[in-house]
Protein backbone atom coordinates (compact mmCIF):
# COMPACT_ATOMS: atom_id res chain seq x y z
CA UNK A 1 0.00 0.00 0.00
CA UNK A 2 3.00 2.81 0.73
CA UNK A 3 4.67 1.33 -2.48
CA UNK A 4 1.47 2.77 -4.49
CA UNK A 5 1.12 5.17 -2.64
CA UNK A 6 4.81 6.87 -2.69
CA UNK A 7 4.14 6.56 -6.09
CA UNK A 8 1.08 8.45 -6.62
CA UNK A 9 2.35 11.31 -4.48
CA UNK A 10 5.40 11.45 -6.63
CA UNK A 11 3.34 11.01 -9.84
CA UNK A 12 0.41 13.98 -8.61
CA UNK A 13 3.53 16.25 -7.82
CA UNK A 14 4.97 15.90 -10.96
CA UNK A 15 1.64 16.75 -13.19
CA UNK A 16 0.31 19.50 -11.05
CA UNK A 17 3.78 21.48 -11.40
CA UNK A 18 4.23 20.40 -15.24
CA UNK A 19 0.23 21.48 -15.95
CA UNK A 20 0.95 24.48 -13.73
CA UNK A 21 -2.16 23.41 -11.80
CA UNK A 22 0.09 24.47 -8.79
CA UNK A 23 3.23 26.35 -7.50
CA UNK A 24 5.70 24.01 -6.56
CA UNK A 25 6.53 25.36 -3.32
CA UNK A 26 2.87 25.09 -2.92
CA UNK A 27 2.98 21.12 -4.43
CA UNK A 28 6.26 20.65 -1.89
CA UNK A 29 4.10 21.40 0.87
CA UNK A 30 0.46 20.51 0.24
CA UNK A 31 0.71 17.13 -1.46
CA UNK A 32 2.98 15.13 1.01
CA UNK A 33 0.41 16.17 3.68
CA UNK A 34 -2.23 15.01 2.44
CA UNK A 35 -0.96 11.79 1.54
CA UNK A 36 0.51 11.75 5.06
CA UNK A 37 -3.18 11.87 6.19
CA UNK A 38 -4.11 9.51 3.71
CA UNK A 39 -1.47 6.70 4.60
CA UNK A 40 -3.36 7.05 8.71
CA UNK A 41 -0.07 9.28 9.84
CA UNK A 42 -1.39 12.62 10.18
CA UNK A 43 -0.22 12.92 13.52
CA UNK A 44 3.10 12.17 12.79
CA UNK A 45 3.18 14.63 9.97
CA UNK A 46 4.84 17.99 12.57
CA UNK A 47 7.86 14.98 13.36
CA UNK A 48 8.43 14.51 9.80
CA UNK A 49 8.80 17.72 8.68
CA UNK A 50 10.55 19.00 11.89
CA UNK A 51 13.02 15.91 10.90
CA UNK A 52 13.28 16.76 7.16
CA UNK A 53 13.67 20.69 7.94
CA UNK A 54 16.54 19.71 9.95
CA UNK A 55 17.85 17.21 7.70
CA UNK A 56 17.86 20.43 4.59
CA UNK A 57 18.82 23.69 6.91
CA UNK A 58 22.42 23.16 6.10
CA UNK A 59 21.65 23.25 2.45
CA UNK A 60 19.50 25.93 3.09
CA UNK A 61 22.09 27.98 4.83
CA UNK A 62 24.33 27.25 2.24
CA UNK A 63 22.08 28.32 -0.65
CA UNK A 64 21.43 31.76 1.26
CA UNK A 65 24.44 32.91 1.72
CA UNK A 66 26.38 31.79 -1.29
CA UNK A 67 23.60 33.47 -3.52
CA UNK A 68 24.59 36.51 -1.50
CA UNK A 69 28.36 36.01 -2.05
CA UNK A 70 27.71 35.28 -5.87
CA UNK A 71 25.66 37.98 -6.43
CA UNK A 72 27.93 40.08 -4.60
CA UNK A 73 30.73 38.92 -7.25
CA UNK A 74 28.68 39.42 -9.59
CA UNK A 75 27.93 43.02 -8.81
CA UNK A 76 31.83 43.79 -8.67
CA UNK A 77 32.72 42.88 -11.70
CA UNK A 78 34.55 39.05 -10.78
CA UNK A 79 33.02 37.55 -14.04
CA UNK A 80 32.68 40.17 -16.73
CA UNK A 81 35.92 38.67 -18.53
CA UNK A 82 34.55 35.36 -18.73
CA UNK A 83 30.93 36.63 -19.88
CA UNK A 84 33.55 39.22 -22.54
CA UNK A 85 35.46 35.57 -23.66
CA UNK A 86 32.08 33.81 -23.82
CA UNK A 87 30.69 36.70 -26.16
CA UNK A 88 33.99 36.45 -28.44
CA UNK A 89 33.40 32.98 -28.69
CA UNK A 90 29.55 33.22 -29.39
CA UNK A 91 29.44 35.89 -32.07
CA UNK A 92 26.17 36.66 -31.16
CA UNK A 93 25.40 33.26 -32.93
CA UNK A 94 22.64 30.83 -30.85
CA UNK A 95 24.42 27.87 -31.74
CA UNK A 96 27.30 28.72 -30.21
CA UNK A 97 25.69 30.32 -27.32
CA UNK A 98 23.99 27.27 -26.35
CA UNK A 99 27.21 25.09 -26.79
CA UNK A 100 29.23 28.55 -24.28
CA UNK A 101 26.29 27.54 -22.15
CA UNK A 102 27.45 23.84 -22.17
CA UNK A 103 31.12 24.68 -22.03
CA UNK A 104 30.73 27.02 -18.94
CA UNK A 105 28.51 25.10 -16.93
CA UNK A 106 31.02 21.81 -17.42
CA UNK A 107 33.70 24.06 -16.59
CA UNK A 108 32.95 25.86 -13.47
CA UNK A 109 31.48 22.67 -12.20
CA UNK A 110 34.91 21.57 -11.71
CA UNK A 111 34.08 23.30 -7.83
CA UNK A 112 31.72 20.17 -7.14
CA UNK A 113 28.75 22.81 -6.15
CA UNK A 114 25.59 22.81 -8.78
CA UNK A 115 23.99 26.21 -7.19
CA UNK A 116 27.80 27.78 -7.50
CA UNK A 117 27.84 26.41 -11.25
CA UNK A 118 24.11 27.85 -11.54
CA UNK A 119 24.42 30.98 -10.53
CA UNK A 120 27.84 31.79 -12.19
CA UNK A 121 26.33 30.27 -15.46
CA UNK A 122 22.97 32.08 -15.24
CA UNK A 123 25.01 35.27 -14.59
CA UNK A 124 26.87 34.97 -17.29
CA UNK A 125 24.62 33.46 -20.52
CA UNK A 126 20.93 35.19 -19.17
CA UNK A 127 22.05 38.66 -20.65
CA UNK A 128 22.62 37.19 -24.50
CA UNK A 129 19.64 35.05 -23.99
CA UNK A 130 17.39 37.84 -23.09
CA UNK A 131 18.89 39.94 -25.94
CA UNK A 132 18.43 37.39 -28.39
CA UNK A 133 14.96 35.96 -27.50
CA UNK A 134 16.30 33.09 -27.27
CA UNK A 135 14.73 30.48 -24.95
CA UNK A 136 15.27 30.13 -21.40
CA UNK A 137 14.60 26.92 -20.83
CA UNK A 138 17.35 25.53 -23.32
CA UNK A 139 19.59 27.83 -21.12
CA UNK A 140 18.66 25.43 -18.07
CA UNK A 141 18.23 21.88 -19.86
CA UNK A 142 21.58 22.08 -21.27
CA UNK A 143 23.26 23.51 -18.01
CA UNK A 144 21.86 20.84 -16.09
CA UNK A 145 22.35 18.33 -17.91
CA UNK A 146 26.41 19.33 -18.21
CA UNK A 147 26.33 19.98 -14.47
CA UNK A 148 25.00 16.65 -14.64
CA UNK A 149 27.37 14.80 -15.88
CA UNK A 150 30.34 16.85 -13.89
CA UNK A 151 28.56 15.90 -10.80
CA UNK A 152 29.83 12.68 -10.57
CA UNK A 153 33.82 14.00 -9.92
CA UNK A 154 34.75 12.15 -6.89
CA UNK A 155 33.96 15.49 -4.73
CA UNK A 156 30.70 16.26 -6.45
CA UNK A 157 28.64 13.84 -3.85
CA UNK A 158 27.41 10.63 -5.60
CA UNK A 159 30.36 8.86 -6.25
CA UNK A 160 31.81 9.34 -2.43
CA UNK A 161 28.51 8.32 -1.12
CA UNK A 162 28.48 5.12 -3.42
CA UNK A 163 32.30 4.43 -2.10
CA UNK A 164 31.05 4.88 1.10
CA UNK A 165 27.79 2.65 1.17
CA UNK A 166 29.75 -0.25 -0.63
CA UNK A 167 33.15 0.07 1.12
CA UNK A 168 35.21 0.74 -2.40
CA UNK A 169 37.97 3.72 -3.15
CA UNK A 170 35.91 6.58 -4.92
CA UNK A 171 39.17 6.81 -7.17
CA UNK A 172 38.18 3.38 -8.37
CA UNK A 173 34.62 3.94 -9.39
CA UNK A 174 35.75 7.64 -10.98
CA UNK A 175 39.04 7.08 -12.88
CA UNK A 176 37.69 4.06 -14.76
CA UNK A 177 34.85 6.07 -15.57
CA UNK A 178 36.47 8.79 -17.16
CA UNK A 179 35.77 7.35 -20.70
CA UNK A 180 32.31 6.83 -20.35
CA UNK A 181 31.72 10.27 -18.54
CA UNK A 182 33.94 12.29 -21.39
CA UNK A 183 31.77 10.29 -23.91
CA UNK A 184 28.58 11.48 -21.61
CA UNK A 185 29.85 15.03 -21.62
CA UNK A 186 30.25 14.97 -25.85
CA UNK A 187 26.36 14.51 -25.94
CA UNK A 188 26.04 17.23 -24.05
CA UNK A 189 28.25 19.39 -26.40
CA UNK A 190 26.55 17.51 -29.48
CA UNK A 191 23.13 18.49 -27.51
CA UNK A 192 23.84 21.86 -27.63
CA UNK A 193 24.50 21.91 -30.96
CA UNK A 194 21.42 20.44 -31.74
CA UNK A 195 18.99 23.03 -29.90
CA UNK A 196 22.11 25.89 -31.16
CA UNK A 197 20.51 25.23 -34.44
CA UNK A 198 17.00 24.87 -33.72
CA UNK A 199 17.93 28.29 -31.88
CA UNK A 200 19.23 29.68 -34.85
CA UNK A 201 16.64 28.35 -37.22
CA UNK A 202 13.93 30.04 -35.45
CA UNK A 203 15.52 33.37 -34.88
CA UNK A 204 17.08 33.63 -38.26
CA UNK A 205 20.98 35.03 -39.16
CA UNK A 206 22.67 36.94 -36.13
CA UNK A 207 25.09 39.48 -37.05
CA UNK A 208 27.21 41.84 -35.35
CA UNK A 209 27.88 45.61 -36.07
CA UNK A 210 24.85 45.86 -38.30
CA UNK A 211 21.67 47.72 -37.49
CA UNK A 212 18.24 47.34 -38.88
CA UNK A 213 16.88 50.67 -39.92
CA UNK A 214 13.02 49.16 -39.06
CA UNK A 215 14.68 48.14 -35.48
CA UNK A 216 16.22 50.57 -32.56
CA UNK A 217 20.44 49.44 -32.19
CA UNK A 218 21.01 47.13 -29.02
CA UNK A 219 23.45 46.92 -26.95
CA UNK A 220 24.39 44.06 -25.43
CA UNK A 221 24.89 44.18 -22.05
CA UNK A 222 28.29 43.16 -20.53
CA UNK A 223 30.04 42.79 -24.15
CA UNK A 224 32.17 45.76 -23.71
CA UNK A 225 34.34 47.17 -26.15
CA UNK A 226 30.99 48.63 -27.79
CA UNK A 227 30.01 45.08 -29.47
CA UNK A 228 26.14 45.76 -31.31
CA UNK A 229 23.86 42.93 -31.04
CA UNK A 230 20.80 42.83 -34.22
CA UNK A 231 18.72 40.65 -35.86
CA UNK A 232 20.13 39.82 -39.56
CA UNK A 233 17.47 40.33 -42.40
CA UNK A 234 16.55 36.68 -42.54
CA UNK A 235 15.35 37.05 -38.94
CA UNK A 236 12.37 35.27 -37.56
CA UNK A 237 12.00 37.31 -34.74
CA UNK A 238 10.27 35.98 -31.26
CA UNK A 239 6.92 36.54 -32.68
CA UNK A 240 7.99 34.96 -36.14
CA UNK A 241 7.60 31.87 -37.35
CA UNK A 242 9.77 29.97 -35.28
CA UNK A 243 7.48 31.63 -32.09
CA UNK A 244 5.01 28.38 -32.03
CA UNK A 245 8.37 26.11 -31.97
CA UNK A 246 9.30 27.84 -28.97
CA UNK A 247 6.22 27.79 -27.47
CA UNK A 248 6.39 23.41 -27.71
CA UNK A 249 9.81 23.59 -26.94
CA UNK A 250 8.42 25.47 -22.94
CA UNK A 251 9.63 28.34 -23.51
CA UNK A 252 10.05 30.33 -20.31
CA UNK A 253 10.73 33.57 -21.43
CA UNK A 254 9.89 36.65 -19.05
CA UNK A 255 6.67 37.95 -20.67
CA UNK A 256 8.81 41.19 -20.50
CA UNK A 257 10.49 40.69 -23.38
CA UNK A 258 12.28 44.40 -23.04
CA UNK A 259 13.47 43.78 -20.02
CA UNK A 260 16.79 45.26 -19.02
CA UNK A 261 19.20 42.72 -17.17
CA UNK A 262 21.56 45.36 -15.48
CA UNK A 263 23.35 42.26 -13.45
CA UNK A 264 26.26 42.71 -16.17
CA UNK A 265 26.25 46.02 -16.92
CA UNK A 266 29.65 48.00 -17.88
CA UNK A 267 29.67 50.97 -16.44
CA UNK A 268 27.19 50.04 -13.57
CA UNK A 269 28.27 51.63 -9.94
CA UNK A 270 28.77 48.68 -8.00
CA UNK A 271 32.13 47.44 -9.95
CA UNK A 272 35.35 47.37 -7.89
CA UNK A 273 37.98 47.26 -10.78
CA UNK A 274 40.73 47.90 -8.22
CA UNK A 275 39.62 44.91 -5.71
CA UNK A 276 39.47 42.43 -8.96
CA UNK A 277 42.16 40.47 -7.96
CA UNK A 278 41.05 40.55 -4.12
CA UNK A 279 38.02 39.21 -5.08
CA UNK A 280 39.31 36.10 -7.56
CA UNK A 281 41.64 35.43 -4.62
CA UNK A 282 38.81 35.00 -2.12
CA UNK A 283 36.88 33.12 -4.51
CA UNK A 284 39.74 30.71 -5.32
CA UNK A 285 40.49 30.59 -1.43
CA UNK A 286 36.52 29.98 -0.54
CA UNK A 287 36.44 27.14 -3.54
CA UNK A 288 39.92 25.43 -2.69
CA UNK A 289 38.40 25.08 1.22
CA UNK A 290 35.30 23.67 -0.18
CA UNK A 291 37.23 21.13 -2.17
CA UNK A 292 39.43 20.03 0.30
CA UNK A 293 36.69 20.09 2.47
CA UNK A 294 38.11 22.52 5.72
CA UNK A 295 35.46 23.65 6.80
CA UNK A 296 31.23 22.60 6.61
CA UNK A 297 30.35 24.41 2.93
CA UNK A 298 27.19 26.91 5.05
CA UNK A 299 30.58 28.37 7.30
CA UNK A 300 32.48 29.01 4.50
CA UNK A 301 30.05 31.08 2.43
CA UNK A 302 28.76 32.23 5.37
CA UNK A 303 32.36 33.48 6.25
CA UNK A 304 32.48 34.24 2.38
CA UNK A 305 29.74 36.87 2.37
CA UNK A 306 30.50 38.54 5.12
CA UNK A 307 34.04 39.72 3.98
CA UNK A 308 33.03 40.34 0.57
CA UNK A 309 30.75 42.54 1.95
CA UNK A 310 32.79 44.58 4.09
CA UNK A 311 35.38 44.85 1.82
CA UNK A 312 33.82 45.85 -1.01
CA UNK A 313 31.18 47.89 0.22
CA UNK A 314 32.84 48.84 3.60
CA UNK A 315 29.86 51.43 4.39
CA UNK A 316 26.63 50.24 6.23
CA UNK A 317 23.91 51.80 3.42
CA UNK A 318 25.94 50.20 0.32
CA UNK A 319 25.84 46.74 2.33
CA UNK A 320 22.07 46.88 3.43
CA UNK A 321 21.44 47.78 -0.75
CA UNK A 322 23.36 44.73 -2.10
CA UNK A 323 21.91 42.43 0.62
CA UNK A 324 18.45 44.28 -0.61
CA UNK A 325 19.33 43.34 -4.34
CA UNK A 326 19.77 39.42 -3.64
CA UNK A 327 16.78 39.30 -0.87
CA UNK A 328 14.60 38.05 -3.71
CA UNK A 329 16.52 35.05 -4.84
CA UNK A 330 17.49 34.32 -1.18
CA UNK A 331 13.66 34.34 -0.30
CA UNK A 332 12.31 32.30 -3.19
CA UNK A 333 15.45 29.96 -3.28
CA UNK A 334 15.38 28.91 0.31
CA UNK A 335 11.79 28.94 0.76
CA UNK A 336 11.81 25.99 -2.24
CA UNK A 337 14.16 24.16 -0.01
CA UNK A 338 12.19 24.48 2.99
CA UNK A 339 9.20 22.96 1.51
CA UNK A 340 11.27 20.30 -0.11
CA UNK A 341 11.65 18.98 3.40
CA UNK A 342 7.88 18.50 3.67
CA UNK A 343 8.03 16.17 0.89
CA UNK A 344 11.04 14.23 1.90
CA UNK A 345 10.39 14.40 5.35
CA UNK A 346 6.46 12.62 4.50
CA UNK A 347 8.69 10.27 1.61
CA UNK A 348 11.23 8.99 4.31
CA UNK A 349 9.03 9.16 7.67
CA UNK A 350 6.12 7.56 6.65
CA UNK A 351 8.24 4.18 5.34
CA UNK A 352 7.20 5.15 1.82
CA UNK A 353 10.44 5.70 0.45
CA UNK A 354 11.33 2.26 1.69
CA UNK A 355 8.71 0.47 0.30
CA UNK A 356 8.82 1.44 -3.27
CA UNK A 357 13.03 0.64 -3.16
CA UNK A 358 12.19 -2.99 -1.81
CA UNK A 359 9.09 -3.19 -4.55
CA UNK A 360 11.57 -1.98 -7.44
CA UNK A 361 14.71 -4.28 -6.46
CA UNK A 362 12.03 -7.40 -5.56
CA UNK A 363 11.00 -7.03 -9.13
CA UNK A 364 13.83 -7.73 -10.98
CA UNK A 365 13.91 -10.82 -12.28
CA UNK A 366 16.08 -13.46 -11.32
CA UNK A 367 17.65 -14.04 -14.58
CA UNK A 368 18.81 -10.42 -14.46
CA UNK A 369 21.07 -11.27 -11.74
CA UNK A 370 24.59 -11.50 -13.79
CA UNK A 371 23.46 -8.06 -15.71
CA UNK A 372 22.58 -6.60 -12.00
CA UNK A 373 24.91 -3.31 -13.15
CA UNK A 374 23.04 -2.79 -16.16
CA UNK A 375 19.63 -3.09 -14.09
CA UNK A 376 21.79 -0.83 -11.64
CA UNK A 377 22.38 1.65 -14.74
CA UNK A 378 18.90 2.01 -15.62
CA UNK A 379 17.21 1.79 -11.65
CA UNK A 380 19.49 4.88 -11.17
CA UNK A 381 17.32 7.26 -14.00
CA UNK A 382 14.13 6.67 -12.12
CA UNK A 383 15.13 6.48 -8.39
CA UNK A 384 17.88 9.37 -8.30
CA UNK A 385 15.25 11.25 -9.44
CA UNK A 386 12.35 9.86 -7.16
CA UNK A 387 15.09 10.17 -3.91
CA UNK A 388 17.39 12.21 -2.60
CA UNK A 389 21.21 10.51 -3.63
CA UNK A 390 21.31 9.93 0.41
CA UNK A 391 18.03 7.48 0.04
CA UNK A 392 19.46 5.61 -3.12
CA UNK A 393 22.96 5.40 -2.38
CA UNK A 394 23.19 4.39 1.39
CA UNK A 395 19.53 2.15 1.07
CA UNK A 396 19.39 0.42 -2.38
CA UNK A 397 23.07 0.78 -3.72
CA UNK A 398 23.96 -2.15 -0.78
CA UNK A 399 20.60 -4.05 -2.11
CA UNK A 400 21.33 -3.74 -5.55
CA UNK A 401 25.05 -5.11 -4.51
CA UNK A 402 24.04 -7.68 -2.53
CA UNK A 403 21.64 -9.25 -5.48
CA UNK A 404 24.99 -9.06 -7.53
CA UNK A 405 27.64 -10.02 -5.69
CA UNK A 406 25.37 -13.54 -5.60
CA UNK A 407 25.68 -13.72 -9.30
CA UNK A 408 29.20 -12.84 -9.15
CA UNK A 409 29.00 -9.25 -10.11
CA UNK A 410 31.47 -6.74 -8.40
CA UNK A 411 30.59 -3.96 -5.90
CA UNK A 412 32.92 -1.90 -8.21
CA UNK A 413 30.50 -2.04 -11.51
CA UNK A 414 27.62 -1.82 -9.41
CA UNK A 415 29.36 1.43 -7.77
CA UNK A 416 30.01 2.96 -11.61
CA UNK A 417 26.65 1.78 -12.67
CA UNK A 418 24.98 3.48 -10.16
CA UNK A 419 26.45 7.25 -11.14
CA UNK A 420 24.83 7.43 -14.34
CA UNK A 421 21.75 8.61 -13.83
CA UNK A 422 23.17 12.02 -12.21
CA UNK A 423 22.13 13.99 -15.62
CA UNK A 424 18.96 13.59 -14.56
CA UNK A 425 19.22 13.57 -11.17
CA UNK A 426 20.59 17.13 -11.10
CA UNK A 427 16.88 18.39 -12.28
CA UNK A 428 15.14 16.63 -9.49
CA UNK A 429 12.61 18.80 -7.74
CA UNK A 430 14.01 16.97 -4.96
CA UNK A 431 17.60 18.84 -5.62
CA UNK A 432 18.15 22.08 -3.80
CA UNK A 433 20.31 23.99 -6.79
CA UNK A 434 17.64 22.91 -9.41
CA UNK A 435 15.62 26.20 -7.96
CA UNK A 436 18.73 28.29 -7.75
CA UNK A 437 18.86 27.56 -11.69
CA UNK A 438 15.20 28.21 -12.68
CA UNK A 439 14.77 31.29 -10.17
CA UNK A 440 17.53 33.19 -11.45
CA UNK A 441 16.59 32.27 -14.85
CA UNK A 442 12.83 33.22 -14.59
CA UNK A 443 11.81 29.77 -15.98
CA UNK A 444 9.11 27.71 -14.04
CA UNK A 445 10.22 24.80 -13.48
CA UNK A 446 7.37 22.50 -14.67
CA UNK A 447 8.68 24.04 -18.06
CA UNK A 448 12.54 23.32 -17.14
CA UNK A 449 11.17 19.67 -16.23
CA UNK A 450 9.16 19.17 -19.02
CA UNK A 451 11.81 20.45 -21.52
CA UNK A 452 14.94 18.92 -19.71
CA UNK A 453 14.02 15.93 -18.51
CA UNK A 454 14.05 13.79 -22.21
CA UNK A 455 17.22 14.76 -22.97
CA UNK A 456 18.64 14.19 -19.41
CA UNK A 457 17.10 10.63 -19.64
CA UNK A 458 19.32 10.28 -23.07
CA UNK A 459 22.66 11.59 -22.01
CA UNK A 460 22.46 9.25 -18.82
CA UNK A 461 21.94 6.28 -21.53
CA UNK A 462 24.58 7.41 -23.59
CA UNK A 463 26.88 7.50 -20.98
CA UNK A 464 25.47 3.62 -19.43
CA UNK A 465 25.77 2.72 -23.34
CA UNK A 466 29.69 3.98 -23.30
CA UNK A 467 30.62 2.23 -19.98
CA UNK A 468 29.03 -1.06 -21.35
CA UNK A 469 31.02 -0.53 -24.71
CA UNK A 470 34.38 0.15 -22.89
CA UNK A 471 33.88 -2.77 -20.63
CA UNK A 472 34.35 -0.04 -17.59
CA UNK A 473 30.19 -1.55 -16.12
Amino acid sequence: MLTILGFAMIATFLVLIMTKKMSPIAALVLIPALFCVAVGQGAKLGDYVIEGVGTLAPTAAMLMFAIVYFGVMIDVGLFDPIVRAILRFCKADPMRIVIGTALLAAIVSLDGDGSTTFMITVSAMYPLYKRLKMSLVVMTGVAATANGVMNTLPWGGPTARAATALKVDAADIFVPMIPALAVGLLAVILLACVLGRRERKRLGVLTLDEVLVTEPETVLVGAGGGDRLTKGPKGAGAGGAGGADAAEDGDAQDGDAEEEFKGLDPDRPTLRPRLYWFNAGLTIALLTAMIMELMPIPVLFLLGAALALTVNFPHMPDQRARIAAHADNVLNVSGMVFAAAVFTGVLTGTGMVEHMADWLVGAIPEAMGPHMALVTGLLSLPLTYFMSNDGFYFGVLPVLAEAGAAHGVSPLEIARASIVGQPLHMSSPLVPAVYVLVGMAKVEFGDHTRFTVKWAVLTSLVVLGAGILFGII
